[in-house]
């Protein structure tokens, strides 16, 4: 089974490489979507439970949103496009949340990168 919550954060961005014009300063409304898989626990505070809610806010909170929002990529992330934006995340979020099964980033109403467990194989 898998679980997901949402979240959002905001953040401005450079892609020196680009050719067009997100190779000038610009920002983004990310939408963030993390995925956890793994059996209802049968024990503890999360009894019938993949994972606490609660806990999975309060570590992207944490790992991400407060590193991320509100700031310049650019300054965090070397290159940041969408790709290496979520593989940054993946690597954050996997220590606390050893059930991370996939993450969805949309930089944009259309646009997003997905990166999946299976993509680790």
């Amino acid at each position: 089974m898998q679980i997901r919550k949402l979240f959002r954060f905001e953040a401005a961005h450079v892609l020196p490489y680009h050719l067009g014009k997100c190779a000038r300063p610009h920002g983004h409304s990310y939408r963030l979507e993390v995925a956890l898989r793994g059996p209802i626990q049968t024990g503890g505070p999360a009894t019938g439970m993949i994972e606490d809610f609660d806990h999975v806010r309060e570590v992207v909170h944490r790992e991400i949103l407060d590193v991320l929002d509100h700031v310049s990529l650019n300054d965090v992330i070397e290159n940041p496009t969408c790709e290496r934006i979520v593989a940054w995340i993946w690597e954050r979020l996997l220590p606390a949340l050893p059930g991370l099964d996939e993450l969805v980033l949309w930089e944009t109403a259309t646009s997003c990168a997905v990166l999946r467990k299976s993509d680790f194989h």
